[in-house]
């Protein structure tokens, strides 16, 4: 057992879909950039290309670092509580008592959806402990609301 793995966790990891959407989403980012660069570069001198060059190693960078991320990012479910994890470097555990949830959020911008998953947001009456775990499957994402919503209600620790 290490300090963000509790012995036995069965841990649920969010899907890979997640992966492409925000690679979408960060080549977007990147495409304006990328364009005028590669514009400026043909009008003027060609050693502006050097920093299309460097924008496009950056990007691939990030890349990898959105793939680990992604792959990280897991969630487990026990009697009294949800723990949620993220990261590889810079880890995070979140512990929400099912008692402190007062709502849980089910949320799915368009590119989310076309890629069939959701973001599940967990609020409590402390911001602090508030938890969110993306990329979870639409279906699994509704059932997960449902559940923690059931699992609050029933051990509901007064405020």
């Amino acid at each position: 057992m290490t300090w963000y793995d509790p012995d036995g966790a069965d841990w649920t990891y969010v899907s890979t879909k997640l992966i492409p959407a925000r690679l979408i989403t960060w080549w977007l980012t990147l495409a304006l950039p990328l364009i005028g660069l590669v514009v400026l570069g043909v009008l003027t001198s060609p050693w502006v290309f050097t920093g299309a060059a460097a924008l496009v190693l950056i990007g691939a960078w990030v890349s990898w670092i959105i793939y680990r991320q992604v792959t990280a990012h897991a969630w487990i479910e026990r009697d009294e509580d949800l723990i949620v994890k993220r990261g590889r470097l810079w880890r995070s555990v979140t512990v929400v008592p099912y008692g402190r949830m007062q709502y849980v959020e089910v949320e799915a911008g368009p590119l989310n959806r076309a890629f069939g998953i959701a973001k599940v947001q967990l609020h409590t009456a402390s911001p602090g402990t508030d938890a969110s775990i993306s990329g979870v499957p639409e279906a699994e994402a509704a059932r997960l609301r449902d559940r923690l919503s059931s699992r609050g209600e029933a051990q509901l620790a007064g405020l």
